[in-house]
């Protein structure tokens, strides 16, 4: 079967025509490029290829900006938009210590912020992903953004699949395992921020795209941003280490760094990641330095970020403050 070149081409054209001729997309070509594969316009030749071609250059802000617009034209919005304080992107899973920072997202809910998260699961085996780690606890998955919408409503709190948000981009970060390598899609997918959330959390795995992250923020006109590299590539902070922790506030950028909380060696991998020790830590009855450390540190990091701290030591202090006040009895449940 003969096939002739569609509009897509061109696009895998511009990354691949050699070393002299070869450059990124502009932000109106990636945003073109991405409608073209979200309508499901193109081969799936040529979008095998797009994606090889991006990872080996490696994206850029406009290009990861232009694909997060084409994204949003593409959800479908309650007609009822909830105020967000932080949208928490949570892409990576974990395979070496638990999601502690759901804790901190669920204190934070406790304590009147509204946080609406979203992420994927079972690209890479081995991991504990958000999403069976919040069944786990009892809290209800969102099986659209109406139902998001309420659940931010009634518990500040609200977790969707990114299949929702976007099945072809869940298609496409399963491809990982065929292609071998990571997609633009992990990144882009951690800035899609639905419902325009007023602090966008990011933990990444890579440190050189927490630069990219940075400049894209300022490209999609978020008011706060906070970028680091969390542990397992979660927004989660590694507590025994030093915190780079790449900021946006408007249109100032700032790069922060953090002191460790407690001290070295590296914590050892967790071999049970028994996810009841979650519950356990938060009702007292775990004695846990890593796990608290760690639930402190990433809730330190949000307080700041959102403007409710002026200082790093002032983040730390409100959030073990908030910490220790939490209510050990009860749980955090989404309705």
């Amino acid at each position: 079967m003969t096939r002739t070149s569609n509009d897509f081409s061109q696009y895998v054209a511009i990354l691949g025509r050699g070393k002299t001729k070869t450059r990124a997309l502009t932000l109106v070509e990636a945003q073109t490029a991405m409608d073209l594969i979200l309508d499901d316009k193109v081969e799936p030749e040529q979008l095998g290829a797009f994606l090889m071609l991006m990872r080996i250059k490696e994206e850029t802000p406009e290009e990861i900006a232009g694909f997060v617009r084409s994204v949003r034209t593409h959800m479908d919005l309650p007609s009822s938009v909830p105020q967000v304080d932080f949208d928490w992107s949570s892409y990576a899973g974990k395979r070496r210590q638990l999601p502690w920072y759901l804790l901190s997202v669920l204190l934070l809910a406790r304590n009147g912020f509204k946080i609406f998260m979203h992420g994927t699961e079972g690209h890479t085996p081995g991991r504990i992903y958000t999403r069976d780690a919040l069944q786990f606890l009892g809290l209800k998955v969102a099986e659209n953004l109406s139902q998001a919408a309420d659940q931010i409503a009634s518990s500040n709190f609200s977790y969707i699949p990114l299949e929702i948000l976007s099945p072809k981009l869940k298609e496409i970060i399963e491809l990982r395992p065929v292609l071998g390598l990571r997609s633009p899609v992990h990144s882009l997918s951690r800035m899609i921020n639905p419902f325009d959330g007023k602090c966008s959390i990011q933990g990444i795995f890579h440190p050189s795209f927490m630069e990219t992250h940075q400049e894209a923020a300022i490209q999609l006109g978020m008011e706060h941003m906070a970028v680091f590299r969390g542990e397992g590539g979660e927004g989660e902070r590694r507590p025994h280490k030093p915190c780079e922790i790449w900021t946006v506030h408007g249109k100032t950028t700032d790069i922060e760094r953090w002191p460790p909380l407690i001290p070295e060696p590296r914590q050892a991998p967790d071999e049970n990641m028994e996810l009841g020790d979650l519950l356990k830590l938060w009702s007292g009855e775990l004695d846990h330095e890593y796990g608290e450390a760690a639930v402190i540190g990433t809730l330190a990091i949000a307080l700041k970020a959102i403007g409710r701290a002026d200082s790093i030591d002032l983040a730390v202090q409100v959030a073990r403050d908030m910490w220790a006040q939490r209510d050990k009895a009860q749980f955090p449940k989404v309705a």
